[in-house]
């Protein structure tokens, strides 16, 4: 009797083990060869499930990124405004080892994406909903009176993004000059002075 073979599920593992190689040693160890045998299956086997390589990278990004989604809807759980904007920008920061992990997959990606026009547009709409949610929760701090700045939210939306941007980057090719406590402290002094009026 012919073996029955669950098509989605053997796409899943194909896109599991793209992004483990990705977690565990980089973007350009994610050959065709290196994923299909960290699968267990034949470079054949992958050439009939995707079109080509950007195609799987595309799907182990996403992947990364329900896994995140699904981390953060348990962490903003009963939260708002300013709490849950603290804990939205936290969990983008790679304070823990699983997190560096999950930044240097996102790096990675940003430099590829430069050339491939599938995985940039991937990027552009996954950070298109971050910062809508960083903006929506700027703006119900601001409407419960929680932040007193004077500036206008879309600008402190970029900034705030652009900080956890650097923070990251910077955390990652400088450990030992910037800590996961230092990394954390900068992030909260930002937020800290939305909740001060503006200066003269």
């Amino acid at each position: 009797m012919p073996k029955i073979v669950n098509h989605r599920e053997r796409r899943e593992e194909v896109v599991e083990a793209a992004r483990r190689i990705i977690l565990r040693e980089g973007i350009e160890a994610a050959t065709t060869r290196a994923i299909a045998k960290e699968a267990g299956y034949s470079n054949g086997v992958l050439t009939h499930y995707f079109a080509d390589k950007d195609e799987i990278m595309l799907s182990a990004l996403r992947s990364s990124h329900r896994r995140i989604v699904e981390r953060l809807r348990a962490k903003l759980a009963g939260l708002a405004g300013l709490a849950a904007l603290r804990e939205l920008l936290l969990d983008n920061l790679p304070l823990d080892d699983e997190r560096a992990r999950e930044s240097g997959l996102e790096v990675g990606f940003w430099g590829r994406s430069l050339t491939s026009p599938a995985l940039l547009e991937a990027q552009r709409a996954e950070a298109g909903e971050l910062r809508y949610l960083v903006r929506s929760l700027l703006g119900a701090a601001a409407a419960d009176g929680e932040i007193a700045t004077g500036e206008d939210l879309d600008d402190v939306a970029e900034r705030l993004l652009a900080l956890v941007d650097g923070l990251s980057l910077h955390r990652l090719l400088y450990p030992d000059r910037l800590g996961a406590e230092r990394a954390q402290r900068l992030l909260e002094a930002e937020l800290d002075r939305l909740r001060r009026p503006a200066g003269p």
